[in-house]
């Protein structure tokens, strides 16, 4: 929930970073962008813990939080306008320097994502509820955390940036296609009225933290080392509410749908590095690939199947919400050392 890119303060600090190679290195910061970039760093890494207990309060007290599944539309409004609110002009920029590579990373994460959510809910054989979920965290953007992950791993990050900034641009018109394609065989999916939630929980909030950035980008400075620490609170809240509207489903299956995210989460960051690798993007390019593939907006694909499907079809955005994060935790970590 990504988080799941916990958060896009990457984002602002691309416009004082030079990425110039497919072979890029890390640059200096000073001031406000060290302050943040410490932050993003702290928040990424504390974020697993976080979303971990968030999950469990939600498990063990279901009924503190009843009817509060009204409000994850807006929590989730609130991490996007988050993520506007540090993108810059640079981000777009980015991609036009490198639209051919931009465009790889978004087919890729079209592609291998939803079908792996595909392939994993016939494989295991998931019932109908689970296996749409799992197919709607598949066809869901880049998650929250994937700039600063790929940040962490020595990675491409201007690149992270770029794909992941219109992965959740594009969304409006491909999750909910996507969604109908390939999960409608299961349930019946409202990919008009999906739009129109995308619509108002993903795009304007971005677009409005935009503008802001844009007429008040000296004040916004000030404010970047909180961001990444109020998107995961608001993240952990989503999660404390999906998890609670699901906890009896969560007895019963949840080792199935750990397996299932596991698999499908595992098998994207292979398959996104290994796509970079064969278009001969480098290893940090590769790096950033694994991430943006990976990694989903598991926050959206539990807003989404909140309301168009069940608490139930939510279940497995709720555990990809906590498990992408520790899994691309671990990686960053491993990538990083093999830098060293």
């Amino acid at each position: 929930m990504s988080a799941e890119r916990s958060e896009h303060y990457e984002r602002s600090q691309q416009s004082h970073q030079s990425h110039q190679s497919q072979e890029s290195e890390q640059p200096e910061h000073h001031g406000a962008d060290a302050a943040g970039d410490r932050s993003a760093r702290r928040a990424v890494t504390v974020f697993p813990f976080l979303v971990l207990v968030a999950g469990a309060v939600g498990l063990l007290l279901p009924g503190s939080f009843t009817g509060w599944g009204e409000a994850v539309p807006y929590l989730l409004g609130v991490v996007m306008f988050c993520m506007g609110v540090t993108m810059t002009p640079e981000d777009f920029r980015g991609v036009a320097k490198r639209p051919w590579a931009v465009a790889l990373g978004l087919v890729a994460h079209y592609v291998i994502m939803p079908g792996l959510g595909w392939a994993v809910a016939h494989l295991l054989q998931l019932p109908p509820q689970l296996a749409a979920g799992v197919i709607l965290v598949g066809c869901a953007p880049s998650g929250t955390a994937s700039n600063v992950v790929t940040y962490l791993a020595r990675g491409d990050v201007a690149l992270s940036v770029s794909v992941a900034t219109v992965s959740t641009l594009v969304a409006p018109l491909v999750t909910p296609p996507l969604t109908l394609l390939l999960a409608g065989e299961y349930l019946p999916v409202d990919a008009g009225s999906m739009v129109t939630d995308i619509l108002k929980t993903v795009l304007l909030p971005v677009l409005a933290g935009l503008v802001v950035r844009l007429l008040a980008a000296r004040h916004v400075q000030r404010t970047l080392p909180v961001l990444p620490w109020l998107s995961a609170l608001t993240i952990g809240v989503i999660v404390t509410v999906v998890v609670a509207g699901s906890a009896d489903a969560i007895k019963s299956a949840a080792l199935l749908v750990f397996v299932a995210v596991v698999l499908h989460n595992g098998l994207g960051l292979a398959l996104g590095y290994g796509a970079g690798r064969m278009a001969r993007l480098g290893e940090p390019g590769s790096r950033a690939m694994a991430f943006e593939v990976g990694m989903q907006n598991s926050g959206l694909a539990a807003s989404l199947a909140t309301a168009h499907f069940s608490p139930l079809a939510a279940l497995p955005a709720a555990v990809f919400s906590v498990w992408h994060n520790i899994s691309g935790a671990l990686a960053a970590a491993w990538l990083s050392r093999r830098t060293r």
